[in-house]
């Protein structure tokens, strides 16, 4: 069983996904508009370039995301949690995906982690970044 992360935006997932996809790596591997003869004609023309369905793959992990039309698209109530092994990498990815952003706790060294920071990014997804310390 894998959990995924599926985050819900009012029109601008393209643009996120893309700069996700700068961020982290990897490859956007679906990038699924409202066009589709299946969908088009349940939408307005005007959402027939926003996204049904996102999917970045970076190693073994997975984020999705989709424009949702009539939700609010807030992604309240979590955070998507970046685990890495390497200390540079953990403050490269909280760099990159912060700018622009609010962080709510600058990345540093915690009792539990070699490095762990938090932030809202640029479209209001809440983040955390954390290299833990070998346990035992």
């Amino acid at each position: 069983m894998q959990l995924v992360p599926c985050l819900a935006f009012n029109g601008d997932c393209r643009q996120v996904f893309e700069f996700y996809h700068q961020c982290l790596g990897g490859e956007i591997v679906a990038m699924v508009d409202y066009s589709h003869p299946e969908v088009a004609n349940h939408v307005p023309p005007d959402w027939h370039d926003k996204i049904m369905h996102a999917r970045l793959v970076t190693d073994n992990a997975v984020l999705m995301g989709s424009d949702n039309r009539g939700e609010t698209g807030k992604n309240d109530g979590f955070s998507v949690a970046v685990q890495v092994s390497d200390e540079e990498e953990a403050e490269r990815i909280f760099a990159a995906l912060s700018e622009g952003g609010t962080v709510t706790m600058p990345i540093g060294e915690t009792f539990w982690s070699s490095r762990f920071g938090m932030f809202v990014d640029r479209y209001g997804v809440s983040w955390m970044v954390n290299c833990e310390r070998p346990m035992g």
